[in-house]
C-alpha cells in the first residue's frame, strides 16, 4: 500500500503530539519518533502546496494533570505548559498557518484524542474539511484516539500509520482493527 495522497482543500492533515516529550529523550519517548519528523514534514509541505489545512495537536498539561502518576493516572509527568518537553520537535515544519491545538489542558480532565474538548471538529467542518488525514505520536494511544474521534465527527479518515510510531509495538494489530471496524483507511 502506498502512502501517497492527493491532498486538496477539503482536506486537513492532523499531525499528532510531534513534542519532545514524546521523542527521544522526552519524558515519555516513543521508540523511532524523531525519526517520523522528515517524512511528515514532507507530508506538510504537499497539504499545504494543495491548500489543505495543516492541523498539529499538543498534550499542554498543567503541572499536577490527573494523568500522571503521583495523581493517580497511569504516564510519568510529560509535556507541561511551556516546558521544554512540551514544546514540538524542533526539526518539525509548523509555520504561521498550521492550527495548533493544546489538549488536556485542565487538572481533573484527561484527554487523548484532539478532538476531546477542543472545539476541533466544529472548526472543521466549518472549513469545509471533509476528510482528515492523520499521523503523528503515539500511534497505540492519542492517534489511535484521534483517528476514531474523527470518524465520530464524521470526517472520512485517513491514518498514515507510516507516518505514526507506538509505545507498544504489540498493541498495532489491536488499532488496526479497531480502523477497519471504524470504517478509518491506513496507508503503510
Amino acid at each position: 500500500m502506498t502512502m501517497h495522497v492527493d491532498y486538496g482543500p477539503r482536506d486537513a492533515l492532523l499531525v499528532v503530539d510531534m513534542q519532545n516529550d514524546f521523542c527521544e529523550g522526552g519524558a515519555l519517548a516513543v521508540q523511532g519518533g524523531s525519526a517520523l519528523v522528515p517524512g511528515i514534514n514532507a507530508e506538510i509541505e504537499t497539504a499545504r502546496k494543495a491548500g489543505s489545512l495543516v492541523v498539529a495537536s499538543r498534550d499542554w498539561h498543567p503541572i499536577d494533570h490527573v494523568s500522571f502518576e503521583h495523581r493517580g493516572g497511569p504516564w510519568p509527568v510529560h509535556c507541561v505548559q511551556d516546558t521544554r518537553g512540551a514544546a514540538y520537535h524542533p526539526d518539525l515544519a509548523l509555520d504561521d498557518a498550521t492550527i495548533r491545538i493544546s489538549k488536556a489542558t485542565a487538572f481533573d480532565v484527561d484527554a487523548y484524542s484532539a478532538f476531546d474538548g477542543t472545539g476541533l471538529g466544529g472548526y472543521l467542518r466549518e472549513k469545509g474539511v471533509e476528510r482528515v488525514i492523520v499521523c503523528g505520536l503515539a500511534l497505540d494511544v492519542c492517534v489511535h484516539a484521534t483517528v476514531l474521534a474523527a470518524g465520530r465527527e464524521g470526517f472520512t479518515t485517513l491514518l498514515l500509520e507510516g507516518l505514526s510510531a507506538a509505545v507498544d509495538p504489540d498493541a498495532v494489530e489491536a488499532c488496526r482493527r479497531d480502523f477497519a471496524d471504524a470504517g478509518v483507511e491506513v496507508r503503510a
